[in-house]
């Protein structure tokens, strides 16, 4: 599915939102959330196939895959858990069902336990929930964002390519990799993926980290067996904070489960999400 275009836009503040939503009106609503380095596309198969029974919605965080990047944009997880919350009210929902992946499940548990945000189910899949978080190259770039911006393109997009890449288990196909990569690239994309980076803060979760036992709503954590970036021991660790938290694994999974076991994945959301198990 190379065809995925994000055709709404929001005003937020922290800069032009780019979104959409599938299904029809009045099914019960379901929000999608990407994480880092990524955007909405990882989520284009199970969004479309959550649509025939949900009204699925979907959006780019600001300073990713085809939002608004700009020097000097606020694109920290605290920013982001505020135009989550903003976003749901622009949309009207009060308690829709969240599903949300990677530095999304911090977003979204900000949202809630910040900013009373409210949903009717919480999904978390391989989230940024737990510390410590941050691979070595990730912390590594952080300390000097502004060395790696001055990268040549060419060493930059492969930089970028073997990065996204290890987020997969057994690889990618060529033309997700291209997709999941071109936003990071360009005069706007280049600073904005070092950028994103030089934000990312583990105070951010530490602050909520306490509060997941205070958590009264059905979650479930899914989390992929071959995870290289965030290991599987911080699956069971953060399903035992929450309470009464469903734990499912996805075998043969790495950290971008969408794209390595959409099959097994889409299974486990259905399941959770209609009270199946």
């Amino acid at each position: 599915m190379t065809d995925w275009k994000l055709s709404k836009t929001y005003d937020s503040t922290a800069g032009e939102v780019r979104w959409d939503r599938f299904g029809e009106t009045g099914r019960d609503p379901v929000v999608l959330l990407h994480g880092t380095p990524f955007s909405s596309y990882v989520w284009r198969g199970i969004a479309r196939s959550l649509a025939h029974h949900h009204q699925v919605f979907v959006w780019d965080m600001p300073g990713y895959g085809a939002s608004a990047k700009a020097e000097g944009q606020d694109v920290s997880l605290a920013a982001q858990g505020r135009v989550f919350t903003e976003l749901l009210t622009h949309w009207g929902l009060t308690e829709p069902a969240v599903i949300a992946h990677d530095f999304g499940g911090a977003v979204a548990l900000r949202a809630h336990l910040l900013h009373d945000a409210r949903y009717r189910k919480l999904t978390v899949v391989d989230p940024v929930a737990l510390a410590p978080w941050g691979s070595p190259f990730f912390r590594l770039v952080g300390r000097h964002s502004a060395v790696f911006d001055q990268l040549p393109p060419a060493l930059h997009r492969a930089l970028v390519r073997e990065y996204v890449t290890s987020a997969s288990s057994p690889g990618l196909h060529p033309v997700t990799l291209d997709r999941l990569v071109e936003p990071w690239l360009g005069d706007d994309g280049q600073p904005a993926f070092y950028r994103q980076i030089a934000q990312a803060d583990q105070r951010y979760t530490d602050e909520i980290q306490e509060r997941y036992g205070t958590i009264d709503i059905p979650v479930l954590v899914c989390w992929g067996t071959d995870d290289a970036w965030i290991p599987v021991a911080k699956a069971h660790e953060l399903a035992s904070l929450i309470p009464g938290a469903q734990l499912r694994l996805i075998p043969g999974a790495g950290h971008l489960v969408q794209e390595d076991n959409p099959a097994e994945l889409l299974a486990a959301l259905v399941a959770f999400l209609h009270d199946l198990d």
